[in-house]
């Protein structure tokens, strides 16, 4: 799947959105601008104001966002909080008869597949859609959805995805969109973490970071966490470490992910030394302040504790 906002005119429907937040909220706004009807919800006044300036219109409580809602989407922080809203809090059963619910939280996996289970128990239907991508890619339309659950599910979503992202997978059945998602932040983390020990090094050689860059980019280091998304300043003038790092992806966020693969790696056994490392490592650097930084900002911490200077 790929393409622009809105293309290819897929057929309007009426849409539930809970949870209008940095991500969520330009996500409902990108199916509203694909002529969709949106209804949304969030616990935050603001963020259900700005989502109502962007044409969304909300709802006093996610259970009075549902009824009339062929599709309800989820963007919530956590498991817990999914399975609250679906069974204790009533969202399953204000629903109509067969709703097709697509959460695009990042959660375990387990609790991906209690939500599909409690879907199903209400004679509703389910797809775990995380993303990838971040705010930016929310606000572009630029998403890519990892997607879990019945092909006749993802193929009903899938026009829907088409107008926040530019492509989808079918990852599998149930919990294979998380599964899929977490393994690949995993490898996001321990890469920036590596590209970032690179670079500590290298300014300790004497290599510039622009060196640095122009070899490994077009070399067998070259990865994203490099090349779209470098933690230092100056090679890529986009990424974040030219703005102070802040964030496209908060390290708060690679934490609780990284949590999620670490918490999966010991659930089955996985000899994963690199990903709990780099779960232990940002969960640190959360800690100590970087909570609201980019990610890429733990360079910094790895600079500082190498004995250099943090400028």
């Amino acid at each position: 799947m790929s393409g622009t906002p809105g293309a290819g005119a897929p057929e309007a429907r009426t849409i539930a959105f809970i949870g209008l937040g940095n991500m969520g909220g330009p996500m409902a706004a990108n199916l509203v601008a694909a002529g969709h009807r949106v209804v949304g919800h969030d616990l935050s006044a603001d963020a259900l104001a700005a989502a109502a300036e962007r044409g969304v219109v909300p709802a006093a409580s996610a259970v009075e966002a549902v009824p009339d809602a062929d599709v309800v989407f989820t963007m919530l922080p956590a498991g817990r909080h999914v399975l609250a809203l679906y069974r204790d809090e009533g969202l399953l059963a204000a629903a109509a008869p067969g709703t097709l619910f697509v959460d695009c939280s990042t959660i375990d996996v387990a609790d991906a597949r209690a939500a599909h289970e409690a879907a199903a128990a209400a004679g509703h239907r389910a797809l775990d859609a995380p993303v990838s991508g971040g705010v930016v890619g929310a606000e572009a339309g630029t998403l890519t959805f990892m997607a879990g659950g019945g092909t006749g599910e993802f193929t009903e979503a899938e026009p829907l995805l088409a107008a926040m992202g530019k492509r989808a997978v079918h990852c599998g059945d149930a919990g294979a969109g998380q599964a899929a998602k977490i393994c690949n932040n995993m490898i996001l983390g321990v890469s920036m973490v590596a590209v970032s020990e690179a670079f500590v090094l290298g300014e300790s050689l004497g290599l510039t970071a622009q060196a640095l860059f122009d070899v490994a980019s077009t070399a067998s280091g070259q990865c994203w966490a490099l090349t779209s998304n470098c933690p230092v300043p100056g090679p890529v003038p986009a990424s974040p470490a030219n703005r102070d790092y802040r964030p496209g992806f908060a390290a708060a966020l690679m934490a609780k992910d990284l949590g999620l693969a670490a918490g999966a790696a010991r659930a089955t056994g996985v000899d994963a030394a690199l990903g709990l490392r780099a779960a232990e490592l940002y969960e640190e650097f959360a800690a100590e302040g970087g909570a609201d930084r980019d990610f890429s900002a733990i360079v910094q911490t790895i600079r500082q504790r190498s004995g250099e200077h943090v400028t």
